[in-house]
Protein backbone atom coordinates (compact mmCIF):
# COMPACT_ATOMS: atom_id res chain seq x y z
CA UNK A 1 0.00 0.00 0.00
CA UNK A 2 2.80 2.42 0.93
CA UNK A 3 4.74 1.75 -2.28
CA UNK A 4 1.63 2.33 -4.44
CA UNK A 5 0.77 5.55 -2.63
CA UNK A 6 4.36 6.82 -2.84
CA UNK A 7 4.12 6.66 -6.62
CA UNK A 8 0.52 7.88 -6.87
CA UNK A 9 0.85 11.19 -5.05
CA UNK A 10 3.82 12.58 -7.04
CA UNK A 11 2.07 11.63 -10.27
CA UNK A 12 -1.21 13.28 -9.23
CA UNK A 13 0.60 16.43 -8.08
CA UNK A 14 2.63 16.66 -11.30
CA UNK A 15 -0.46 16.11 -13.47
CA UNK A 16 -2.36 18.86 -11.62
CA UNK A 17 0.57 21.25 -12.05
CA UNK A 18 0.77 20.44 -15.75
CA UNK A 19 -2.98 21.05 -16.19
CA UNK A 20 -2.74 24.37 -14.33
CA UNK A 21 0.23 25.46 -16.44
CA UNK A 22 -1.51 24.54 -19.67
CA UNK A 23 -4.63 26.45 -18.54
CA UNK A 24 -2.56 29.51 -17.65
CA UNK A 25 -0.73 29.31 -20.96
CA UNK A 26 -3.98 29.11 -22.94
CA UNK A 27 -5.45 32.01 -20.93
CA UNK A 28 -2.31 34.09 -21.44
CA UNK A 29 -2.36 33.47 -25.18
CA UNK A 30 -6.08 34.34 -25.45
CA UNK A 31 -5.58 37.51 -23.40
CA UNK A 32 -2.76 38.71 -25.62
CA UNK A 33 -4.62 37.80 -28.81
CA UNK A 34 -7.65 39.80 -27.63
CA UNK A 35 -5.35 42.72 -26.81
CA UNK A 36 -3.88 42.56 -30.31
CA UNK A 37 -7.37 42.41 -31.81
CA UNK A 38 -8.82 45.43 -29.94
CA UNK A 39 -5.70 47.62 -29.62
CA UNK A 40 -3.72 47.81 -32.82
CA UNK A 41 -1.59 50.69 -31.51
CA UNK A 42 -0.11 48.50 -28.75
CA UNK A 43 0.38 45.45 -30.97
CA UNK A 44 4.18 45.45 -30.53
CA UNK A 45 3.80 45.40 -26.72
CA UNK A 46 1.36 42.49 -26.82
CA UNK A 47 3.60 40.54 -29.23
CA UNK A 48 6.52 40.89 -26.80
CA UNK A 49 4.36 39.80 -23.86
CA UNK A 50 3.00 36.87 -25.85
CA UNK A 51 6.47 35.68 -26.87
CA UNK A 52 8.10 36.04 -23.44
CA UNK A 53 5.13 34.58 -21.58
CA UNK A 54 4.86 31.56 -23.88
CA UNK A 55 8.59 30.87 -23.57
CA UNK A 56 8.47 31.07 -19.77
CA UNK A 57 5.42 28.84 -19.58
CA UNK A 58 7.16 26.31 -21.84
CA UNK A 59 10.24 26.28 -19.59
CA UNK A 60 8.12 25.79 -16.48
CA UNK A 61 6.19 22.99 -18.16
CA UNK A 62 9.44 21.22 -19.10
CA UNK A 63 10.68 21.62 -15.53
CA UNK A 64 7.51 20.05 -14.12
CA UNK A 65 7.76 17.09 -16.49
CA UNK A 66 11.42 16.57 -15.56
CA UNK A 67 10.48 16.72 -11.89
CA UNK A 68 7.88 14.02 -12.45
CA UNK A 69 10.37 11.74 -14.23
CA UNK A 70 13.09 12.23 -11.61
CA UNK A 71 10.64 11.70 -8.74
CA UNK A 72 9.41 8.41 -10.20
CA UNK A 73 12.98 7.23 -10.81
CA UNK A 74 14.00 8.09 -7.26
CA UNK A 75 11.00 6.29 -5.79
CA UNK A 76 11.71 3.20 -7.90
CA UNK A 77 15.37 3.32 -6.83
CA UNK A 78 14.34 3.50 -3.17
CA UNK A 79 12.05 0.53 -3.69
CA UNK A 80 14.82 -1.50 -5.32
CA UNK A 81 17.25 -0.55 -2.55
CA UNK A 82 14.68 -1.65 0.03
CA UNK A 83 14.34 -5.01 -1.75
CA UNK A 84 18.13 -5.23 -1.91
CA UNK A 85 18.47 -4.66 1.84
CA UNK A 86 15.86 -7.35 2.47
CA UNK A 87 17.62 -9.82 0.19
CA UNK A 88 21.11 -9.11 1.58
CA UNK A 89 19.80 -9.47 5.13
CA UNK A 90 18.38 -12.87 4.21
CA UNK A 91 21.53 -13.88 2.32
CA UNK A 92 23.69 -12.99 5.32
CA UNK A 93 21.43 -14.29 8.06
CA UNK A 94 20.78 -17.77 6.63
CA UNK A 95 24.41 -18.98 6.25
CA UNK A 96 25.49 -17.30 9.51
CA UNK A 97 22.68 -19.04 11.41
CA UNK A 98 23.61 -22.32 9.75
CA UNK A 99 27.29 -21.91 10.62
CA UNK A 100 26.41 -21.06 14.23
CA UNK A 101 24.24 -24.17 14.53
CA UNK A 102 26.93 -26.46 13.10
CA UNK A 103 29.64 -25.01 15.34
CA UNK A 104 27.48 -25.32 18.44
CA UNK A 105 26.67 -28.92 17.58
CA UNK A 106 30.32 -29.78 16.97
CA UNK A 107 31.36 -28.12 20.22
CA UNK A 108 28.75 -29.74 22.47
CA UNK A 109 28.50 -33.27 21.10
CA UNK A 110 30.90 -36.00 20.12
CA UNK A 111 30.16 -37.13 16.59
CA UNK A 112 31.29 -39.80 14.21
CA UNK A 113 33.88 -38.94 11.60
CA UNK A 114 31.41 -39.23 8.72
CA UNK A 115 28.99 -36.82 10.39
CA UNK A 116 31.80 -34.38 11.07
CA UNK A 117 32.80 -34.48 7.39
CA UNK A 118 29.21 -33.76 6.35
CA UNK A 119 29.05 -30.84 8.77
CA UNK A 120 32.33 -29.46 7.46
CA UNK A 121 31.07 -29.76 3.87
CA UNK A 122 27.85 -27.88 4.75
CA UNK A 123 29.84 -25.19 6.54
CA UNK A 124 32.11 -24.82 3.54
CA UNK A 125 29.07 -24.31 1.28
CA UNK A 126 27.78 -21.59 3.61
CA UNK A 127 31.17 -19.86 3.60
CA UNK A 128 31.26 -20.03 -0.21
CA UNK A 129 27.79 -18.48 -0.30
CA UNK A 130 28.97 -15.59 1.86
CA UNK A 131 32.11 -15.23 -0.23
CA UNK A 132 30.05 -15.06 -3.42
CA UNK A 133 27.81 -12.35 -1.92
CA UNK A 134 30.78 -10.24 -0.82
CA UNK A 135 32.46 -10.63 -4.21
CA UNK A 136 29.27 -9.49 -5.93
CA UNK A 137 29.06 -6.39 -3.76
CA UNK A 138 32.74 -5.55 -4.33
CA UNK A 139 32.42 -6.13 -8.06
CA UNK A 140 29.33 -3.90 -8.20
CA UNK A 141 31.17 -1.10 -6.39
CA UNK A 142 34.17 -1.46 -8.71
CA UNK A 143 32.05 -1.35 -11.85
CA UNK A 144 30.09 1.58 -10.45
CA UNK A 145 33.35 3.57 -10.33
CA UNK A 146 34.19 2.58 -13.92
CA UNK A 147 37.16 0.45 -12.89
CA UNK A 148 38.33 -2.74 -14.60
CA UNK A 149 40.28 -5.68 -13.30
CA UNK A 150 44.08 -5.41 -13.30
CA UNK A 151 44.24 -8.90 -14.84
CA UNK A 152 45.78 -8.95 -18.31
CA UNK A 153 43.85 -10.26 -21.30
CA UNK A 154 44.82 -13.71 -22.56
CA UNK A 155 43.54 -16.43 -24.85
CA UNK A 156 40.93 -18.42 -22.91
CA UNK A 157 39.36 -21.72 -23.92
CA UNK A 158 35.70 -20.85 -23.47
CA UNK A 159 34.40 -24.42 -23.81
CA UNK A 160 36.69 -25.66 -21.06
CA UNK A 161 35.80 -22.73 -18.77
CA UNK A 162 32.08 -23.37 -19.28
CA UNK A 163 32.52 -27.08 -18.49
CA UNK A 164 34.36 -26.25 -15.25
CA UNK A 165 31.67 -23.80 -14.12
CA UNK A 166 28.89 -26.25 -15.00
CA UNK A 167 30.55 -28.91 -12.85
CA UNK A 168 30.59 -26.49 -9.90
CA UNK A 169 26.94 -25.49 -10.46
CA UNK A 170 25.92 -29.15 -10.64
CA UNK A 171 27.56 -29.89 -7.29
CA UNK A 172 26.29 -26.69 -5.63
CA UNK A 173 22.63 -27.30 -6.51
CA UNK A 174 22.86 -31.10 -6.33
CA UNK A 175 21.64 -31.46 -9.91
CA UNK A 176 21.33 -34.69 -11.83
CA UNK A 177 23.99 -35.34 -14.44
CA UNK A 178 21.35 -35.01 -17.19
CA UNK A 179 19.96 -31.69 -15.91
CA UNK A 180 22.43 -29.58 -17.91
CA UNK A 181 22.95 -30.33 -21.59
CA UNK A 182 26.12 -28.98 -23.19
CA UNK A 183 26.62 -28.30 -26.90
CA UNK A 184 30.05 -26.67 -27.02
CA UNK A 185 32.20 -25.88 -30.02
CA UNK A 186 35.88 -25.64 -29.00
CA UNK A 187 36.60 -21.89 -29.13
CA UNK A 188 38.99 -19.36 -27.66
CA UNK A 189 38.46 -15.68 -26.85
CA UNK A 190 40.91 -12.94 -25.93
CA UNK A 191 39.61 -11.66 -22.61
CA UNK A 192 40.14 -11.58 -18.86
CA UNK A 193 39.33 -14.91 -17.23
CA UNK A 194 37.80 -13.18 -14.20
CA UNK A 195 35.33 -11.25 -16.35
CA UNK A 196 34.29 -14.38 -18.22
CA UNK A 197 33.75 -16.07 -14.85
CA UNK A 198 31.41 -13.26 -13.79
CA UNK A 199 29.35 -13.61 -16.97
CA UNK A 200 28.97 -17.37 -17.07
CA UNK A 201 28.70 -18.04 -13.33
CA UNK A 202 25.84 -15.57 -12.91
CA UNK A 203 23.96 -16.76 -15.99
CA UNK A 204 24.34 -20.45 -15.11
CA UNK A 205 23.50 -19.77 -11.47
CA UNK A 206 20.28 -17.97 -12.46
CA UNK A 207 19.33 -20.78 -14.83
CA UNK A 208 19.77 -23.35 -12.05
CA UNK A 209 17.86 -21.27 -9.47
CA UNK A 210 14.87 -20.36 -11.62
CA UNK A 211 14.47 -23.58 -13.61
CA UNK A 212 11.40 -25.73 -13.03
CA UNK A 213 11.37 -29.13 -11.33
CA UNK A 214 12.95 -31.20 -12.74
CA UNK A 215 15.40 -28.59 -14.05
CA UNK A 216 16.36 -28.71 -17.71
CA UNK A 217 19.15 -26.38 -18.80
CA UNK A 218 20.86 -26.18 -22.17
CA UNK A 219 24.10 -24.31 -22.81
CA UNK A 220 25.32 -23.76 -26.36
CA UNK A 221 28.62 -22.35 -27.58
CA UNK A 222 29.12 -21.72 -31.30
CA UNK A 223 30.62 -19.16 -33.69
CA UNK A 224 28.39 -16.13 -34.26
CA UNK A 225 27.31 -14.90 -37.68
CA UNK A 226 29.72 -11.99 -37.39
CA UNK A 227 33.32 -13.10 -38.05
CA UNK A 228 35.59 -13.49 -34.99
CA UNK A 229 32.65 -13.44 -32.57
CA UNK A 230 31.24 -16.24 -30.43
CA UNK A 231 27.72 -16.85 -29.19
CA UNK A 232 26.77 -18.46 -25.88
CA UNK A 233 23.10 -19.36 -25.31
CA UNK A 234 21.74 -20.29 -21.87
CA UNK A 235 18.25 -21.82 -21.92
CA UNK A 236 16.21 -23.01 -18.93
CA UNK A 237 12.71 -24.40 -18.44
CA UNK A 238 11.58 -21.90 -15.80
CA UNK A 239 8.49 -19.69 -15.82
CA UNK A 240 10.20 -17.01 -17.92
CA UNK A 241 10.50 -13.24 -17.47
CA UNK A 242 7.44 -11.00 -18.01
CA UNK A 243 7.73 -8.85 -21.10
CA UNK A 244 7.22 -5.64 -19.12
CA UNK A 245 10.26 -6.49 -16.96
CA UNK A 246 12.71 -7.29 -19.76
CA UNK A 247 14.19 -3.81 -19.92
CA UNK A 248 14.47 -3.52 -16.16
CA UNK A 249 16.13 -6.83 -15.21
CA UNK A 250 19.61 -5.51 -16.02
CA UNK A 251 19.29 -2.68 -13.51
CA UNK A 252 20.98 -2.63 -10.14
CA UNK A 253 19.00 -4.31 -7.31
CA UNK A 254 16.20 -5.29 -9.71
CA UNK A 255 14.33 -8.53 -8.99
CA UNK A 256 10.85 -9.57 -10.04
CA UNK A 257 8.26 -9.44 -7.25
CA UNK A 258 8.38 -8.57 -3.55
CA UNK A 259 11.55 -9.59 -1.77
CA UNK A 260 9.76 -10.73 1.39
CA UNK A 261 7.52 -13.07 -0.64
CA UNK A 262 10.30 -14.59 -2.73
CA UNK A 263 11.67 -18.07 -2.08
CA UNK A 264 14.66 -17.97 -4.44
CA UNK A 265 17.81 -16.45 -2.89
CA UNK A 266 19.59 -13.58 -4.62
CA UNK A 267 20.48 -9.90 -4.45
CA UNK A 268 19.41 -8.55 -7.84
CA UNK A 269 23.00 -7.86 -8.85
CA UNK A 270 23.75 -10.83 -11.10
CA UNK A 271 22.38 -9.56 -14.41
CA UNK A 272 23.61 -6.05 -13.64
CA UNK A 273 27.15 -7.42 -13.34
CA UNK A 274 26.73 -9.56 -16.45
CA UNK A 275 25.56 -6.68 -18.62
CA UNK A 276 28.16 -4.26 -17.23
CA UNK A 277 31.04 -6.65 -17.92
CA UNK A 278 29.76 -7.54 -21.40
CA UNK A 279 29.40 -3.84 -22.21
CA UNK A 280 33.01 -3.21 -21.15
CA UNK A 281 34.09 -6.11 -23.37
CA UNK A 282 32.16 -4.46 -26.25
CA UNK A 283 29.88 -7.48 -26.48
CA UNK A 284 26.09 -7.86 -26.45
CA UNK A 285 23.47 -9.69 -24.39
CA UNK A 286 19.85 -10.23 -25.37
CA UNK A 287 16.79 -12.03 -24.05
CA UNK A 288 15.24 -14.18 -26.77
CA UNK A 289 11.51 -14.72 -27.20
CA UNK A 290 10.23 -18.14 -26.18
CA UNK A 291 6.70 -19.52 -25.94
CA UNK A 292 4.88 -18.43 -22.77
CA UNK A 293 5.92 -20.27 -19.59
CA UNK A 294 8.50 -22.30 -21.51
CA UNK A 295 11.59 -20.77 -19.92
CA UNK A 296 14.19 -18.11 -20.51
CA UNK A 297 16.96 -17.82 -23.09
CA UNK A 298 19.89 -15.43 -22.84
CA UNK A 299 22.21 -14.96 -25.83
CA UNK A 300 25.69 -13.54 -25.22
CA UNK A 301 27.87 -12.29 -28.08
CA UNK A 302 31.58 -11.67 -27.46
CA UNK A 303 34.28 -10.38 -29.86
CA UNK A 304 37.91 -11.45 -30.36
CA UNK A 305 36.95 -15.12 -30.68
CA UNK A 306 38.17 -17.97 -32.87
CA UNK A 307 37.39 -21.64 -33.35
CA UNK A 308 39.98 -24.12 -32.13
CA UNK A 309 41.08 -26.13 -35.19
CA UNK A 310 40.50 -29.87 -34.86
CA UNK A 311 43.58 -32.02 -34.36
CA UNK A 312 44.15 -34.63 -37.07
CA UNK A 313 44.08 -38.21 -35.75
CA UNK A 314 47.14 -39.08 -37.88
CA UNK A 315 49.06 -36.28 -36.21
CA UNK A 316 48.04 -37.64 -32.81
CA UNK A 317 49.30 -41.13 -33.80
CA UNK A 318 52.57 -39.66 -35.09
CA UNK A 319 53.03 -37.64 -31.91
CA UNK A 320 52.30 -40.63 -29.68
CA UNK A 321 54.63 -42.89 -31.68
CA UNK A 322 57.39 -40.28 -31.61
CA UNK A 323 56.90 -39.89 -27.87
CA UNK A 324 57.14 -43.66 -27.44
CA UNK A 325 60.36 -43.76 -29.51
CA UNK A 326 61.80 -40.93 -27.44
CA UNK A 327 60.94 -42.71 -24.20
CA UNK A 328 62.51 -45.98 -25.50
CA UNK A 329 65.66 -44.14 -26.52
CA UNK A 330 65.81 -42.46 -23.14
CA UNK A 331 65.45 -45.81 -21.33
CA UNK A 332 68.15 -47.37 -23.52
CA UNK A 333 70.52 -44.48 -22.85
CA UNK A 334 69.90 -44.83 -19.12
CA UNK A 335 70.67 -48.56 -19.27
CA UNK A 336 73.89 -47.94 -21.23
CA UNK A 337 74.91 -45.23 -18.77
CA UNK A 338 74.24 -47.61 -15.90
CA UNK A 339 76.39 -50.33 -17.49
CA UNK A 340 79.25 -47.86 -18.06
CA UNK A 341 79.04 -46.64 -14.45
CA UNK A 342 79.10 -50.24 -13.19
CA UNK A 343 82.12 -51.11 -15.33
CA UNK A 344 83.98 -48.03 -14.11
CA UNK A 345 83.32 -48.96 -10.47
CA UNK A 346 84.49 -52.54 -11.14
CA UNK A 347 87.69 -51.36 -12.74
Amino acid sequence: MFERRSLTWPIILAVLMIVILISLTVGWVLLNVSGLWYSESSSAFYWVLLSLGSAMFALVLVGVVLYLVLAIRQINLNRRQSNFIDSVTHELKSPIASLKLYLQTLGRRSMEEQQRKEFYASMLRDVERLDKLINQLLETARLGHGERSEEEESSVRVDQLISEIVDEITVRYNLDSTAIKLDLTPMTVTARTGELNIIFRNLFDNAAKYASIPPKIEIQLAPAIRPHWLKVSVIDNGSGIPREMRRQIYGRFVRVGNELERTTPGTGLGLFLVRSVIKKMKGKISLADLPKHSGTRFDVLLPKASVVPPVNSEEIDLRSSSNEEDSLKSDANKEIQGINDASQRTS
